[in-house]
């Protein structure tokens, strides 16, 4: 009987020991999840700081009254302070040194060294732009900065601006737009057909298909516009840089959500010329502080969202879509996107890879929706999700 206890007990310690083993041989295999590429660079610094001042102006599309000069002028500042003014970069808004829309070219001439922009002002010249800027249903600020950092975005922005002679980085990340501020309560897909809207890029020529009558008016014409009916209803951006525009003065409704824009991302772009003559350490900190700006704007324009959701409310009744018409809508700007493909193979390119993100996002995304951080009371009255 005890030798049988002792065989059975010499085999489980063998059994015990070989698990153990096969646990560690298997731990073994596994390499660490993920790694900074950046960090071999950073171990070897090989340049000296430079000691020469570097003078330089940025145009870009906006006025002085909106919050997209101030990102860019954050941006600017992040420059001066982290160089400790070495690099000094002077912002102009609009028709200061050159028209809103001919920033773009002036960098590229060189006429100025640094710009900031909305990338989808740039549809003419490579439909592409607009996939940097933001697509109807597409990716949100979430979205945009993993795929831009992490999954090749930056790369295909950097190739689409340096076939312009420009060099580009994410400079503004602002979060989802509001829908379209209306004197007529469209919540289904048939309110749409006949509606005069306000709207550029894909959104326009998607409304159009829908049966809508678009125009992509500057955004300075937009109130006049709404106040003599000229048009029914119109979209500018978030929250934040729609109050001062004063729309909730003359408009009954705001229609939500923004599908058109989950993700207003901005970019800067520089003459390559210019850059390229920079000393390393101004370039590295061109680089940090873009991804600061980035940061940065996300934060500021989607607190100061909150504030000014809330003012629009007291005017203006938020109404949202109905799901069954959103399902619809996303059908049918999925038919426009797929054709644009077949025309532009810059846009297959870059849509394709962000498609691809979202599908190997997916299944993290449903694991972990259930925790959305509402106040106590919505979410034990039933509303869990966002």
């Amino acid at each position: 009987m005890k030798k049988g206890i002792t065989l059975c007990l010499s085999v489980l310690l063998t059994l015990c020991i070989a698990v153990s083993f096969t646990f560690a041989e298997e731990k073994k295999k596994r390499e660490k999840f993920g790694s900074d590429s950046r960090h071999e660079t950073a171990k070897r610094v090989s340049f000296k700081p430079s000691d020469k001042k570097v003078r330089w102006k940025m145009v870009m599309p906006w006025s002085k009254g909106l919050l997209f000069y101030d990102i860019a002028v954050h941006f600017c500042d992040s420059v001066r302070l982290a160089s400790a003014g070495r690099l000094d970069i002077k912002p102009f808004s609009a028709d200061e040194l050159v028209p809103a829309m001919q920033s773009f070219d002036a960098v590229s001439k060189g006429s100025a060294q640094a710009g900031h922009d909305w990338p989808g002002y740039w549809k003419g010249k490579n439909e592409a732009f607009v996939a940097f800027a933001s697509v109807p249903f597409g990716l949100d600020a979430e979205g945009y900065n993993i795929w831009l950092y992490e999954k090749g975005g930056l790369e295909m922005m950097q190739e689409l601006y340096g076939k312009f002679g420009l060099f580009a980085l994410p400079g503004g990340q602002c979060g989802q737009e509001m829908g379209l501020f209306s004197n007529k309560k469209a919540t289904k897909m048939e309110d749409f057909k006949g509606m005069r809207v306000r709207t550029p890029g894909w959104y326009m020529d998607i409304l159009n298909n829908l049966g809508a009558a678009v125009s992509p008016l500057p955004g300075g014409e937009v109130y006049l516009a709404l106040e003599r009916g000229v048009i029914d209803a119109a979209e500018f951006s978030s929250p934040a840089i729609n109050y001062p525009m004063g729309f909730d003065e003359i408009t009954k409704y705001a229609i939500q959500p923004g599908v058109h824009q989950p993700g207003i991302q901005c970019g800067l772009f520089f003459n390559q010329k210019a850059y390229d003559e920079l000393a390393d350490d101004l370039k590295w900190i061109i680089d940090i502080c873009a991804k600061e700006t980035q940061l940065w704007s996300y934060n500021w324009i989607n607190g100061l969202n909150a504030e000014a959701i809330r003012k629009f409310r007291e005017k203006i009744e938020i109404v949202k879509i109905d799901k069954e018409t959103l399902i619809e809508f996303r059908k049918i700007t999925k038919t426009y996107l797929d054709d644009l493909k077949t025309k532009h193979p810059d846009v297959k390119k870059v849509l394709d890879s962000q498609e691809a993100f979202l599908e190997s996002f997916a299944e993290w995304r449903d694991a972990r929706s259930g925790a959305t951080p509402w106040p106590y009371e919505t979410y034990i009255g039933g509303k869990i999700t966002e």
